[in-house]
């Protein structure tokens, strides 16, 4: 099979270039070597039937080698890191749009709930994944033309798989895939990913609608052949060299088409397409031509004619539709177009595949191309990967109307937007301010849903204070396209934001400076993993982090505490901070007479009002005559530094409140060294001299002194 590969290849890439495909090939043969597929068949073949399909669709060598890696860093022990050396950052790019995301990576998103749990399922995994991709084919196309290919192989063979699985892939297919090559003009692609998942999906409707075409094949083909000879000679009478072919009609949209027909009381008789012509001519002037022959031979159907020539659809296309009453009454459907539309209809963005090249084409795909990069953008706003697949669907895969700015520009949107829509797609500050509409001049609410044709005018308001919840209510009808309500979430986001950097603000400047460590505020934001100073304030303001974590963090980093001079130190204080065991709950204090230091012999003498006080065991005031038991043993503990902190503590005066807060210090194990009260008329001010050993003592101490009854603040003390 690889050799019908590069025969393929070589029949529109130069043969200097041939060499990368070559090389891909042997390296995934070798990376897949010994894995098989659910139906048995070599794991290589995957790959090599993905990039055949590309090869037809003449896309160039680094999609083909792309295409022929694309499983290897997914299902091989390969990475991207690899790719990326032996075949170049282009390729390996192309090779990681499409591989799907690891746990990990899903992860590190947004599917984690408030308690830490996964929330990671299939569905969200698989969103997730189509994310990724879909963001990938904003940079470069290719990534999706390659994903098509590989899930139209792997449609091909889904009856490997269990029957629920198979139901899940075609299901997605026909969601997510199928509209995908729709919008990106493949038709080739489209209807076989179409009526492949139709027939996993439904298989009974499947067979039936395949019966009923079987049944009447050799007579419709007669009818058919009988038209297309008709027409063909009254083409050439004229002058225009045609090709007239029956155009077949695929199981999936007779399916559709049905179902429609069904909902207004109509039967398979009424389709227009069942019976289908197409004519490719050489330039659109012989359409046009075409078009009127076919209209003077048989009567054209009302409200059957659309011309995606005059006006293409942003996929690309372009062709006349017509539906006529033709011989014995049957309506056929008849599609004209040249043989370059022809091919674009096929292959849609494939068809244009010139990429850096400059030319008319190149450009005109180019500028044809940023509905789609410009919608993707707007999707980059929306949480959740399950939320933005969704958004895409509504955006992007539904029916499409076709309405007119006041200067005349062609808006597409989908199906059932409504005047609000349509001002947020022309700009966000236009949807921001809207009141109202104008269609034909009415005024409209926004409510109002558009229609094809329609020349819409928005209202706007200076005085309007930007949009309303109300907006986001979809039982209030204002919005139906997820970039709409992206960007109204975007305005209450940033709404938000503006309230949780002021919130953010005021906790910096209250809780976090009068810890007054000797670090700035670029550096703290830094510390604690924010890439700017305003965004990790909005966190402390939205509660993603506390005062608590930044001082946590804080007293890992060995900071300097701003703190008393140390000659506030008493020497009867244990403030050197050194513990003495043996002393247990009792108050200690260090005797003056004797004054020991760290590592001298101790011993200790209780008494009833002191508790228990530190000697040297050389110390003349013990004595023979101390009652030998009131003397305890000691010794020195752990050493650790002790900052002499001043702070100051505000509160309403009341019976108790010194009490209060000398005992809830003493419970914190922090020594209190010294301890003012004054009052300024119904306020008590405190300001007491402590002993902390670092930033996460101090701060705990703050929020606990915070909840006594009565206190308005606790501040640092000035010097």
């Amino acid at each position: 099979m690889v050799h019908s590969l590069l025969a393929k290849a070589r029949e529109y890439i130069p043969e200097d270039r041939i060499a990368i495909i070559e090389e891909a090939y042997s390296f995934a043969a070798a990376a897949h070597q010994g894995q098989v597929r659910k139906s048995g068949e070599p794991f290589i073949e995957h790959p090599l039937n993905t990039a055949l399909f590309l090869a037809d669709l003449r896309l160039d060598q680094d999609t083909l080698a792309a295409a022929l890696l694309h499983d290897v860093v997914e299902d091989c022990d390969v990475a991207s890191e690899e790719i990326a050396s032996i075949f170049g950052s282009e390729i390996a790019s192309l090779v990681d749009g499409v591989t799907k995301l690891t746990k990990t990576e899903i992860m590190s998103q947004d599917v984690i709930s408030e308690s830490g749990l996964s929330l990671i399922n299939e569905e969200t995994a698989e969103a997730a994944t189509i994310r990724k991709m879909l963001m990938s084919m904003a940079e470069d196309v290719r990534v999706v033309l390659i994903k098509l290919a590989d899930r139209l192989h792997n449609m091909r063979t889904l009856g490997a798989l269990p029957s629920d699985r198979r139901q899940s892939i075609a299901q997605e297919t026909l969601d997510i895939y199928a509209p995908l090559a729709h919008r990106l003009g493949i038709w080739e692609i489209k209807w076989q990913l179409e009526d492949l998942s139709f027939q996993n999906i439904n298989p009974s409707a499947y067979k039936d609608i395949s019966r009923r075409l079987s049944a009447k094949r050799k007579e419709r083909e007669e009818y058919i052949e009988n038209v297309r000879d008709s027409l063909h000679v009254a083409l050439e009478a004229a002058g225009i060299m045609a090709e007239v072919t029956g155009r077949p009609k695929h199981i999936y949209s007779i399916h559709k088409k049905i179902e429609k027909y069904s909902k207004e009381n109509l039967g398979a008789n009424d389709i227009h397409d069942l019976f289908a012509l197409r004519i490719l001519v050489d330039t659109p002037q012989d359409c046009y031509t075409a078009l009127g022959i076919v209209h003077t031979k048989w009567r054209p159907l009302p409200g059957q004619f659309d011309d995606y020539i005059a006006n293409p659809k942003d996929n690309l296309y372009k062709s006349l539709h017509t539906a006529v009453l033709c011989v014995d009454a049957h309506p056929v459907e008849v599609q004209i177009r040249t043989h370059e539309m022809h091919r674009v209809s096929e292959y849609g963005v494939a068809a244009h595949w010139l990429y850096k090249e400059g030319t008319a084409s190149d450009l005109e795909f180019e500028a044809k191309m940023t509905w789609l990069r410009q919608i993707i953008e707007w999707q980059r706003d929306v949480d959740g990967a399950t939320d933005y697949v969704e958004s895409f669907k509504t955006d992007i895969f539904k029916s499409q109307v076709y309405v007119y700015t006041p200067k005349g520009e062609l808006k597409e949107l989908p199906a059932g937007s409504t005047i609000l829509d349509f001002a947020y797609r022309i700009h966000t500050d236009v949807g921001n301010r809207s009141v109202g509409g104008k269609i034909g001049g009415k005024l409209v609410p926004l409510t109002h849903k558009i229609e094809n044709g329609d020349t819409v005018e928005i209202v706007t308001s200076n005085s309007a204070g930007g949009p309303s919840l109300e907006w986001l209510n979809p039982d209030q009808g204002y919005i139906t396209t997820g970039s709409a309500r992206a960007k109204v979430r975007q305005w209450f986001n940033r709404q938000e934001h503006r309230i949780n950097v002021q919130r953010g603000t005021e906790i910096f400047q209250k809780q976090l400076r009068r810890l007054t460590v000797a670090v700035d505020d670029q550096d703290l934001a830094e510390l604690m993993e924010f890439d700017s100073t305003s965004a990790f304030i909005a966190a402390l303001g939205d509660g993603t982090i506390t005062v608590s974590q930044v001082a946590h963090r804080l007293s890992t980093q060995n900071l300097e505490i701003e703190h008393e001079p140390q000659s506030l130190v008493l020497a009867s204080s244990p403030a050197s901070g050194v513990e003495v065991l043996g002393v247990g709950d009792l108050p200690m204090r260090i005797a003056l007479c004797c004054a020991p230091i760290l590592n001298d012999p101790i011993i200790g003498f209780i008494t009833r009002s002191r508790g228990v006080t530190v000697h040297k065991k050389v110390c003349s005031n013990i004595s023979a005559d101390v009652e030998t038991e009131g003397l305890i043993a000691l010794d020195w503990g752990r050493s650790q530094t002790l900052y002499p902190i001043r702070i100051m503590i505000e509160a309403w005066d009341r019976l108790g409140l010194l009490s209060d807060i000398t005992s809830l210090v003493s419970e914190q194990h922090v020594n209190i060294e010294n301890c003012i009260s004054e009052e300024r008329g119904e306020i008590s001010v405190v300001t007491l001299t402590i002993y902390i050993n670092g930033i996460d003592q101090l701060n705990t101490l703050f929020s606990m002194l915070e909840g006594v009854r009565g206190v308005t603040s606790v501040s640092r003390a000035s010097s």
